[in-house]
């Protein structure tokens, strides 16, 4: 198994070494590029997501519960 130390031994050097070289400058704008795209694209967080579909389950879950109600009134009545 490979010893953890050596792992963040070599993650320090090789991130030392890609701050002091021009592999750092073109990461800087690959993720500016990157983040430019994807705000362009109409993208939401997961975050966002999730608590929509929250909402969404809820108001499904209103939904059926008066679908149920309105059956019911409607069998009480055509029962009259």
């Amino acid at each position: 198994m490979i010893d953890p130390k050596l792992l963040e031994e070599f993650n320090a050097k090789m991130s030392a070494f890609l701050a002091a070289s021009p592999a750092r400058d073109i990461e800087k704008n690959l993720k500016a590029g990157l983040a430019g795209l994807f705000s362009s694209l109409d993208l939401v967080t997961r975050e966002e997501f999730d608590i929509q579909a929250e909402l969404l389950a809820r108001a499904l879950d209103k939904l059926k519960t008066l679908e149920a109600r309105v059956e019911a009134l409607e069998r009480a009545q055509s029962g009259r």
